[in-house]
C-alpha cells in the first residue's frame, strides 16, 4: 500500500508540474535546481550499484557457461526488439508522411530558432569514436578514471570479469567477499528507498522545468511529427512489451506495467535511463525478476539497448527526407534499420545520444544534416518518452530472459 501511495504522489508530482509549466513559463525555471537536487542523488548510486549488483549477480551465477549463455540471448533480444521498433517508425513515417506539408515559412523559423544546437550536436557526432574503438575501450586503461567518467561500458567489463574470477576461486575465499557485496548492496538499495522519498518534488519540478522553458506551442507546430512519434513509440511498447511479457516472459503484462510505473515516471521525468537503473532494477524484483538477471541486463540495456531512440530515428530520417523531397526506396529504408541498429551501440555514453545516432543515419543516406534544426524544438519533450520506451524494453527483457534460463534449467 505504501508503495502504491508514492507512485500516486510522483504521478500528482508530474501533472502539478506540467500544469506549472503552462502557467507560468519560463518563471517556473526558479524551481528547477530541486529537480537536479533529485537527479544528482539518485545519479550518485547508479555507479556503485551497478558495479557491486551486477558483480554480485556474476557470481552468484556460479557458472562462466550460464554467463555465456545470459548474454547472448539478452544480445539477441535487443537485436530483435530494436529492429522491430524501426520497422514501426519507417512503416508509420511512410504511411502518414508527416514532412509533407510543412509551410516555408515555418521550416525557417525552425532552421533560425535550432541552428545553433544542431551544431553542437554535429560537433558531438565528429568527436565520436568509432565503433571498433568503442569495443577497445571497452577494457579500462585506468579503472579509477572508469569510475570518475562513469563510463558505463567499462565498469560493466569489470563487474563481469571480477564477478567471473569469483566463481573461480577456491568458495572459502570468494564466499567472504560476496557476503561483503551482498551487504553493500543491501545498504545502496536503501539509499535509493530514502532518496525516492524525494520524487514526487523532484519529478514537479523536473517537469515543470521542460514544459516552462520550451513550451507547447513548438509541439503545435510540429504536431504531425510529434504524434507519429509520440503514437509509434505507444504502439511499440504497449504491443510489442505486452507480447514478449506475456508469451515469452510467461507473465500478465498488466501485473509488470502496474509493478513498474515508479520506473517509467523517473525514466519519463529525467529523461535519463542511467538515472532510472536503480528504480528499475528494485521494481522488477518485486514481481519476482531475482537480481542475478536484473543486474546484468537492465544496466547493459540502458548503455546499449534503445528501441525508443531507434523508432525515433526511423520517423524522423523519413520527416526531414520529405521535408528536402528525397525519396528514399527500399535501400534506403534498410539503410535506416541497420544504422540505427549499430548506432545504438555506437552512441553508448556520448552526449546528445539520440541526436548524435540520427546525424550518423542522415549522413549515411545523404541526407542534408542541418535539417536536425527541424526536429530540435520538440526533441527534449519526445526524449522523455523515447526514454520511458528504452527503459520498459529493459525491464521487459529481464523478465523474458530469467523466465527463458529458469525453463531450460527445468
Amino acid at each position: 500500500m505504501k508503495k502504491i501511495k508514492l507512485h500516486t504522489k510522483i504521478f500528482l508530482g508530474l501533472i502539478v508540474g506540467i500544469i506549472a509549466g503552462i502557467v507560468f513559463g519560463e518563471k517556473v525555471l526558479i524551481i528547477e535546481p530541486i529537480g537536479t537536487v533529485f537527479l544528482h542523488l539518485i545519479t550518485m548510486i547508479v555507479v556503485p550499484l551497478v558495479f557491486v549488483s551486477l558483480m554480485l549477480g556474476t557470481a552468484s551465477l556460479g557458472d562462466v557457461r550460464k554467463l555465456g549463455r545470459i548474454g547472448a540471448k539478452t544480445a539477441v533480444y535487443f537485436v530483435i526488439t530494436t529492429i522491430i521498433a524501426i520497422i514501426i517508425g519507417l512503416a508509420l513515417a511512410n504511411v502518414v508522411q508527416p514532412g509533407k506539408g510543412l509551410s516555408a515559412d515555418v521550416q525557417d523559423q525552425l532552421y533560425k530558432n535550432y541552428e545553433a544546437r544542431a551544431q553542437a550536436g554535429l560537433k558531438h557526432m565528429e568527436e565520436k569514436p568509432s565503433l571498433i574503438e568503442v569495443i577497445v575501450n571497452i577494457i579500462p586503461e585506468n579503472p579509477i578514471r572508469a569510475f570518475i567518467d562513469g563510463n558505463m561500458l567499462q565498469i560493466i567489463f569489470m563487474a563481469l570479469l571480477f564477478g567471473v574470477v569469483l566463481t573461480l576461486i577456491k568458495k572459502d575465499k570468494s564466499k567472504p567477499i560476496i557476503t561483503f557485496l551482498d551487504g553493500l548492496n543491501d545498504v545502496f538499495i536503501q539509499v535509493v528507498h530514502i532518496v525516492m522519498k524525494l520524487a514526487p518534488y523532484g519529478v514537479l519540478a523536473l517537469s515543470a522545468a521542460v514544459v516552462g522553458q520550451f513550451g507547447t506551442d513548438i509541439l503545435i507546430t510540429l504536431l504531425k511529427y510529434s504524434l507519429v512519434v509520440l503514437g509509434g513509440l505507444l504502439l511499440y511498447t504497449v504491443s510489442i512489451n505486452s507480447l514478449s511479457i506475456r508469451l515469452l516472459g510467461r507473465m500478465s503484462p498488466l501485473r509488470f506495467f502496474k509493478a513498474v510505473k515508479e520506473a517509467i515516471i523517473i525514466a519519463f521525468s529525467t529523461s535519463s535511463s542511467m538515472a532510472t537503473l536503480p528504480v528499475a532494477m528494485d521494481d522488477v524484483e518485486s514481481i519476482g525478476v531475482k537480481r542475478e538477471y536484473s543486474s546484468f541486463v537492465i544496466p547493459l540495456g540502458a548503455t546499449v539497448n534503445m528501441d525508443g531512440t531507434a523508432l525515433y530515428q526511423g520517423v524522423s530520417a523519413v520527416f526531414i527526407a520529405q521535408i528536402y523531397g528525397i525519396h528514399l526506396g527500399i535501400t534506403g529504408q534498410v539503410t535506416i534499420v541497420l544504422m540505427a541498429v549499430l548506432s545504438s551501440i555506437g552512441a553508448a555514453g556520448v552526449p546528445m545520444a539520440g541526436i548524435i545516432a540520427l546525424a550518423l543515419v542522415l549522413k549515411q543516406l545523404g541526407i542534408p544534416l542541418e535539417g536536425i534544426a527541424l526536429i530540435l524544438g520538440v526533441e527534449r519533450l519526445l526524449d522523455m518518452v523515447r526514454t520511458s520506451t528504452n527503459v520498459i524494453g529493459n525491464m521487459a527483457c529481464s523478465v523474458v530472459i530469467q523466465q527463458l534460463e529458469e525453463k531450460g534449467n527445468k
